[in-house]
């Protein structure tokens, strides 16, 4: 059934935005869906992905960072043994070179584009905007749907605190436009009556913090603000976009208290909005049976016999010191409690989360990190069997 619901999702969707806390896997399940979607269905997948891990980004061919997509040669997943119908396009969130080519496109005029992007604050402003990462990645969503260059468009959101950020972003975008800050920003160059009385003002500030710098703010935002009527379309299209019946959510989360909240939280969020909540991804997920009495039987049986035949086996076996093998062995049985506990907890909150969702994918903690082509197939196919 879950194979089904996954295969489904992938197939029936043009864009699939990956949310959720910081620190759960998004970059990774985003890429493991990726590749997911290929080796089910033919067509173009792009991942646009946010910040992954230098081996993961070396593996995706991410080497030259940029919000140009770059296809991932077919001979690497040969090389990984990872079988693959479509074809895998990567992308990484390039914030700098995404705020110029909004500049550029909203500017009403070329003179207008060159003022704002010579700005001496321009590029500090910017990389300072609260949400900035989120509002950028929703624009070039927009921007690749309308391409119709690809089959299937998977978005890495990025991380933050509030889960709703991602959500948030275009409409946090047209309130600036007509925020008090932005108006008081720009008065002086709309009433001179303002002017003459806040030159005294000015003056102290520029002695405080250097000659012209209010005036550098005054003449960014008085520019930016020329391009309101572009930015302020564009924000509701990309907010059509998502709730779009063609566009779903994944939210990944790992069953710890607080992320699990937080997914809980953005589900609701997303329902409650009329926003299409595609499954959930429980993250980084001890097994059930931890938390049987079977285990707990065997847990007990292993105390037992921490300091018997079965030490002398073990240390045997792995050519070890016996003692320190019957110490590890003695550990493992006296904590196993603490870890059955946590399974049990765990198995209530996907409870909780698959209530909520069409699908609940379940991917089991693994070793090591997944850092290249391998690895990514190996989680698609968890993502496939639902753990």
């Amino acid at each position: 059934m879950v194979v089904a619901e996954l295969d489904n999702l992938l197939a029936s969707r043009e864009m699939i935005l990956v949310a959720g806390s910081g620190g759960v896997g998004k970059t990774t399940i985003a890429a493991a869906l990726g590749v997911a979607a290929a080796q089910r269905h033919k067509g173009r997948i792009l991942v646009i992905t946010v910040d992954p891990a230098r081996r993961l980004a070396t593996a995706l061919g991410l080497d030259e960072f940029g919000n140009t997509p770059v296809r991932i040669d077919p001979k690497a997943f040969v090389a990984a043994g990872v079988k693959v119908r479509g074809e895998v396009w990567v992308a990484m969130l390039d914030t700098k070179a995404g705020w110029d080519e909004l500049i550029t496109r909203h500017a009403p005029d070329d003179a207008t584009r060159d003022a704002v992007l010579a700005n001496p604050l321009y590029e500090n402003i910017t990389s300072r905007f609260v949400h900035s990462h989120e509002y950028l990645a929703m624009e070039q969503l927009h921007d690749l749907h309308a391409t119709g260059d690809f089959d299937l468009v998977i978005v890495d959101t990025p991380p933050s605190r509030n889960a709703l950020s991602i959500l948030d972003a275009p409409n946090r975008m047209i309130e600036f436009f007509g925020s008090r800050l932005l108006r008081w920003l720009t008065v002086p160059y709309r009433s001179r009556l303002f002017t003459v009385a806040s030159k005294p003002f000015y003056q102290v500030a520029d002695r405080v913090l250097g000659s012209r710098f209010l005036q550098d703010i005054a003449d960014f935002f008085v520019l930016f603000q020329a391009m309101e009527g572009g930015f302020v379309r564009r924000a509701k299209e990309v907010e059509a976009l998502l709730r779009d019946p063609r566009t779903a959510f994944v939210v990944v989360t790992t069953l710890e208290t607080a992320p699990s909240y937080e997914a809980r939280f953005l589900a609701r969020s997303l329902i409650e909005r009329g926003m299409s909540l595609g499954a959930i991804v429980a993250n980084r997920v001890l097994p059930v049976a931890l938390a049987t009495s079977a285990a707990a039987e065997s847990a007990a049986g292993l105390l037992e016999h921490a300091d018997g035949e079965l030490a002398d086996s073990v240390a045997a076996r792995l050519d070890a010191p016996r003692k320190q093998v019957s110490a590890v062995l003695e550990q493992i049985a006296t904590r196993f409690d603490d870890v059955a506990l946590v399974a049990a907890r765990e198995s209530d909150r996907r409870s909780e989360l698959a209530d909520l969702a069409p699908a609940l994918l379940v991917v089991p903690w693994l070793e090591g990190d997944i850092h290249d082509l391998a690895g990514l197939g190996a989680l698609a196919g968890h993502l496939r069997d639902g753990g």
